[in-house]
């Protein structure tokens, strides 16, 4: 892997292997950091992966736009992961070259977000053939057929040469046993060798599993920096063997991180916002 800091203008071909970009890596309520957002690139395809309140201002800074973005992933419903998907869709159906940029989801999710996210701000801008407007007024889905055999629902999608699969999380609420009795979350595998875990509460069998499954050479970790809540926490991460801290790096953490060393503890580091990290370099 090679870890290289952008020097704008962030383009949306810059990468002829598999390649990272992280747009923000803060937790949601980061001041310092934006939002843990990231854009996937590999040869002439990207895909951003969740697009949250802040994305179109960390894009901006980065010299370029959410009228650039043509393929979308969320990987659940916090203002943080889909804030700024509203902003996406009306910039692009009312741009002077309107488009609709694709989104990979499964039929299941595409209700939950619109119904319960994005209905109330897109559905009433105008009429579509005498009713309101409807999710794929906005989007063009890809829709991602499920795997059997996994620990958990699993579903995949290419994107050109790039391998999507998703996988369910555990995240909120808080306290719950199961996965089941959670609201739809998911994580990422990129290519069945790039694992990003989205959000989500400690799940060492899970970890375990696509471990065991997956040829696995990187692990990108939402980390909460105290104990409790709906995230793995430091000091959870910290019980992981050293064979799969030594693969991981940190992300989606607050403001306090420099009071910790994750190196020390067997990690490869925190992400760092603005850079790119190239798999395949």
């Amino acid at each position: 892997m090679k870890i290289e800091k952008l020097v704008p203008p962030l383009t949306l071909d810059d990468s002829k292997g598999l390649s990272i970009f992280f747009i923000g890596v803060g937790s949601a309520f980061s001041k310092k950091h934006f939002q843990t957002n990231m854009l996937v690139q590999k040869g002439a395809e990207h895909l951003l992966i969740d697009c949250g309140t802040l994305c179109s201002k960390a894009l901006q800074s980065y010299g370029s736009s959410l009228t650039a973005i043509r393929n979308v992933l969320v990987t659940h419903s916090h203002a943080d992961h889909i804030g700024g998907l509203e902003e996406m869709a009306l910039l692009n159906k009312y741009s002077p070259e309107p488009i609709r940029p694709r989104i990979l989801i499964t039929d299941e999710y595409k209700s939950i977000l619109w119904e319960q996210s994005l209905r109330g701000g897109c559905s009433y801008s105008e009429y579509s053939n005498g009713a309101y407007m409807k999710f794929d007024d906005y989007f063009e889905q890809i829709n991602m057929e499920e795997i059997p055999g996994t620990i958990r629902p699993m579903f995949h999608a290419k994107i050109g040469d790039l391998d999507v699969k998703t996988f369910r999380t555990r995240h909120i609420p808080g306290g719950a046993n199961s996965w089941a009795d959670c609201f739809y979350s998911v994580g990422i595998l990129l290519d069945n060798e790039v694992l990003l875990t989205g959000d989500t509460q400690y799940d060492v069998k899970l970890l375990t599993w696509m471990d065991v499954h997956y040829d696995i050479k990187y692990i990108f970790h939402d980390c909460q920096l105290f104990n409790g809540g709906v995230h793995a926490s430091y000091e959870e991460l910290k019980r992981l063997p050293l064979s799969m801290k030594k693969r991981m790096f940190l992300c989606h953490y607050g403001d306090a991180y420099q009071k910790f060393n994750p190196e020390e503890d067997g990690f490869l580091g925190f992400v760092k916002e603005g850079h790119f990290y190239r798999i395949d370099a």
